[in-house]
């Protein structure tokens, strides 16, 4: 009887130092934890000591196949009774099983071992995932006004909503007498200055028309000139000198444009309407002049200015008797008459160059023809007074 307790004892000892051994070589010799495990025989216990190994591995890895419920990390070992103490062994036991009934140290008796329910988790503050809800729609931003009309069938390439042609401001008073001459140069144009302009282009080749235009822009330099010295443009002085000398002799009296085909030499045109720009007048109202077109009263008054300065028209043709000024010519209707024949030789020549500028190609495009023609001008204006 003796020899059976001592030979149950041993047998005892002996699995617990295997399962020690095996537990040892899964988990190496690192700083160890303690874990107990019911095992599939009836009434033995042990207590097997589980840590990470050298190599950082686990029971949970030294033991493929083995479900592991989670146990405290406690470096304490407790005793769990089998057998008839069941009941305690089910309020934290660690039981080594696998999902088919049979762990892979041997086979479990004939009862089913119940594995302990695990130990309530700890509350964490979790915080909810984020739903993926649909952002609430934004309210589009608003659009900033860049100041220009909304392109639509009667779209006004010249109009501005802010009333302002390129920072000169459009003041018509006069509106009603301005829209009044407006129409009366179309219809001139129309009636007269078109279907002459017609016939002149079909006769007189484009080169000509050209080179008579070169001659009318060289006749005029003496204004140009000075009115960049006014303005205190000494270079722009020198290089319109430096044009006429040499358009004049190398371009047989400015029918060709020597100086610029040749040398590339060109300055911007100045007249006194921007030479008292350039003092700060005001450019004034707006006006409509017959036959002559737009202007402000500045360019009106500069215009006037203009003619006095020219040459031409004090000495050769005087269109203003003054006493004692030198003349060319002496007699009034010669006067007239070649003042008129030049004036409307330049106004059809410049028409006829132009022959397919017309107001017809923006007149189904526009909503206010008058407006667009005055805005057009202004721009043209501030443009010339900016070079």
């Amino acid at each position: 009887m003796q020899d059976k307790l001592t030979i149950r004892w041993l047998f005892g000892a002996g699995f617990a130092l295997g399962l020690v051994g095996l537990s040892g070589c899964a988990t190496g010799s690192g700083s160890l934890g303690s874990l107990e495990a019911t095992l599939g025989l009836p009434s033995v216990t042990a207590s097997v000591t589980v840590g990470a190994d050298g190599d950082g591995r686990s029971l949970r890895e030294a033991l493929p196949g083995v479900t592991l419920p989670a146990f405290p990390s406690g470096g304490q070992s407790e005793t769990r009774a089998s057998g008839s103490d069941q009941a305690k062994s089910q309020a934290a036991p660690l039981v080594l099983a696998q999902a088919d009934g049979f762990s892979h140290l041997g086979p479990h008796d004939e009862s089913p071992v119940h594995p302990a329910a695990p130990p309530p988790p700890v509350e964490q503050a979790v915080e909810p995932p984020a739903q993926a809800t649909a952002p609430p729609p934004q309210a589009e931003p608003p659009v900033e006004s860049t100041g220009e009309p909304a392109k639509g069938e009667n779209y006004d390439p010249f109009a501005k909503a802010d009333g302002s042609a390129d920072g000169m401001e459009e003041y018509d008073p006069w509106e009603p007498f301005n829209v009044r001459m407006f129409q009366f140069n179309r219809k001139l144009d129309e009636w007269i200055v078109k279907p002459v302009a017609t016939v002149y282009d079909g006769i007189v080749p484009d080169g000509a028309e050209q080179g008579l235009m070169n001659i009318f822009h060289n006749m005029r330099t003496v204004p140009r000139l000075l009115n960049n010295l006014f303005q205190g443009k000494f270079k722009g002085a020198g290089i319109e000198f430096g044009r006429f000398l040499l358009n004049t002799s190398f371009g047989l009296g400015g029918y060709f444009d020597f100086a610029k085909e040749a040398y590339g030499i060109e300055t911007p045109d100045e007249d006194f309407g921007q030479t008292l720009a350039t003092y700060k007048t005001k450019p004034g109202p707006y006006l409509v002049v017959p036959i002559l077109g737009s202007y402000t009263v500045r360019d009106v008054s500069g215009f006037v200015v203009d003619l006095v300065l020219d040459p031409f028209n004090i000495l050769l043709f005087p269109f203003v008797d003054i006493n004692g000024w030198p003349q060319v010519v002496t007699n009034g209707d010669t006067v007239t008459f070649a003042q008129i024949g030049i004036r409307a030789g330049y106004m059809t020549n410049e028409r006829a160059i132009n022959i397919e500028t017309t107001f017809e190609g923006v007149e189904g495009t526009v909503v206010d023809l008058y407006g667009a023609v005055r805005n057009a001008y202004l721009q043209k204006r501030a443009r010339a007074i900016r070079e």
